[in-house]
């Protein structure tokens, strides 16, 4: 228990960082948030690396997320009771409603990295931030700008390059269909982030509401699949680190969402593609080729678009 208490300290004091890291850039010009929306980018970026990792070691998704889920829902109860954050109310619902969504997006895209690359379907799988943009435009009536426009149509430039670049051929129909689904149930999933911000939850309740759905869920459906709880001992390997990088991210985001717009905001912290392309090259030797590395300029050229509308 020390020893839990001890790791959650050393993350809250990261993620302040982060936080005060945030604010010394915010200026006028800047978007409000974007420093929590960066430093989500990298950790989710992370994330999807790992996820890969696991599905290469043969680590079934179910079991990846049913692991992950335990160790991410006391870490995000405990870490919003230190620090006094948890407010209930119609808010506390919408992140439930978040933890549902996200659980289908992140069980399809884990089934999809079984047979296919994730320098494409780490694009792909981040393309939910056009969901939530759309979703924040229609619905919260956030305005549509020029640069915004811009950012968008950057963004979507570097992950049609990214996916050309490839060097593993066309995705399988199969995990073709798995990365959509995916990507439609992480976009509606944030927006439901955003909308229980708008109705007063803070990000840690937020957070922790997605937790409780999340692993109430996977803790079900495996109980019932395996007839009982029959984790392989390497599942942890992975599933501890994803847990601790997507807790930042999430509180990272969350922060974001709540001091700046959806439609923006989630779109930067969805490019974590970037950082999972970088490692796919590095540690996985997938291939480098021209076209990815003008994919990701345009990828980076996008960030400075959407930080600066």
């Amino acid at each position: 228990m020390t020893h839990l208490l001890a790791m959650v300290a050393q993350r809250s004091r990261w993620t302040c960082s982060c936080v005060r890291l945030s604010r010394a850039w915010h200026s006028n010009s800047m978007t409000p948030g974007t420093g929590y929306a960066l430093g989500a980018m990298v950790c989710y970026g992370l994330g999807d690396f790992i996820f890969k990792r696991s599905a290469a070691n043969g680590v079934k998704p179910l079991h990846f997320l049913t692991a992950q889920a335990w160790v991410f829902c006391p870490l995000s109860f405990l870490y919003a009771a230190v620090t006094g954050n948890i407010v209930l109310g119609i808010g506390t619902l919408w992140g439930g409603l978040a933890g549902l969504f996200i659980l289908i997006g992140f069980n399809a895209f884990l089934r999809s990295l079984a047979t296919g690359p994730v320098s494409i379907n780490a694009p792909i799988f981040r393309l939910s931030f056009l969901i939530t943009a759309a979703l924040a435009v229609v619905v919260l009536g956030e305005p549509v700008t020029a640069a915004k426009l811009a950012g968008l149509a950057l963004a979507l430039v570097a992950i049609w390059l990214l996916l050309g670049g490839s060097a593993h051929g066309a995705l399988s129909r199969q995990s073709l269909v798995q990365v959509g689904i995916a990507t439609v149930a992480l976009g509606f999933g944030n927006f439901c982030h955003k909308m229980g911000l708008h109705f007063g939850a803070t990000p840690e309740t937020g957070v922790a509401a997605q937790a409780a759905v999340f692993c109430s869920l996977t803790t079900l459906i495996t109980l019932v699949g395996d007839r009982g709880y029959r984790l392989p001992r390497a599942t942890w390997k992975h599933s501890v680190p994803a847990a601790l990088v997507l807790l930042c991210a999430f509180l990272l985001l969350l922060h974001a969402l709540a001091v700046g717009p959806a439609s923006i905001l989630v779109p930067i912290a969805q490019m974590g593609f970037i950082v999972t392309a970088g490692l796919g090259v590095v540690l996985l030797g997938e291939a480098l080729t021209p076209r990815k590395l003008i994919g990701l300029t345009a990828a980076i050229a996008a960030l400075a678009a959407l930080a600066w509308t």
